[in-house]
């Protein structure tokens, strides 16, 4: 009677041991995966974190914002990221020709626009060429060397023959982010920013918008990076930016679905 009421016990305790083994076998494991962002898109990827976690909440997204070129370089230099999202070309194409982005998985993602902005009630300042008017001091732009909204800047200025006249008033900003700041708080006449992140702000107006012919195409491409250290994730958080769902998103805060 004994030795069935030990074998009794040992096979129960051999099939808990089995069940607890096969729960934890098909508990979903927590991955986390680092996205590197430019500056003007994080509160819409933070809406959108929020919106995949719901659907992977196995899944962590760690955010690094900040402009593309300074991304890049991170990169470059070994930072640890899985994904790359850049408000400009420029930077992808350096990193995809230093073979750093895993083959097949760059995309185009989404479209913006620049826009002219000033403190809010200000007057004097209706368009682009009324930066050359005695009036404006300061200018605020993203430093074209490592921020694309800078770039894109110095090609309006460039197409409305501006560049000469207005040079001396120019401040570089890090990103867009403190390009807007430096114009909510008045420390400069004007500034140039996204479409996207003029809409962020009731300090501000927009005085005006960047014709399309006046600067290279605004596109946001994105990528996953050949070191990542969970690929197959990385690629399923692309594909997800390319959703309805994460397209309603963008098209909330003013991009353009690509």
């Amino acid at each position: 009677m004994e030795r069935r009421r030990f074998i009794g016990l040992s096979l129960l305790a051999f099939l808990a041991a089995c069940s607890t083994n096969t729960n934890k076998s098909q508990s979903p494991q927590t991955v986390t995966i680092t996205v590197s962002a430019a500056a003007s898109l994080q509160n819409v990827m933070e809406e959108i974190q929020q919106l995949y976690r719901k659907e992977n909440p196995n899944v962590t997204i760690i955010y690094n914002f900040a402009s593309s070129g300074s991304l890049q370089q991170q990169i470059e230099q070994g930072a640890p990221v899985d994904i790359f999202m850049s408000a400009a070309s420029k930077q992808m194409n350096t990193l995809a020709n230093k073979d750093l982005l895993l083959t097949d998985t760059r995309q185009d993602i989404i479209k913006n626009e620049v826009v002219l902005i000033v403190p809010k009630d200000a007057k004097g300042i209706g368009n682009f060429k009324d930066l050359s008017s005695d009036i404006v001091k300061k200018i605020a732009i993203g430093d074209p060397e490592s921020v694309p909204v800078g770039q894109y800047s110095k090609e309006v200025f460039t197409s409305l023959k501006l560049s000469d006249k207005i040079k001396p008033k120019l401040i570089f900003a890090k990103d867009v982010r403190q390009v807007l700041y430096y114009v909510e708080t008045g420390n400069v006449d004007a500034g140039i920013v996204y479409k996207t992140d003029a809409k962020l702000s009731d300090k501000i107006e927009v005085v005006a918008t960047a014709l399309p012919a006046y600067h290279a195409p605004i596109v946001y491409p994105v990528a996953v990076l050949k070191d990542s250290k969970n690929p197959d994730v990385a690629k399923k958080f692309v594909q997800f930016l390319s959703s309805d769902t994460a397209k309603q998103v963008f098209e909330k805060y003013g991009f353009i679905p690509n």
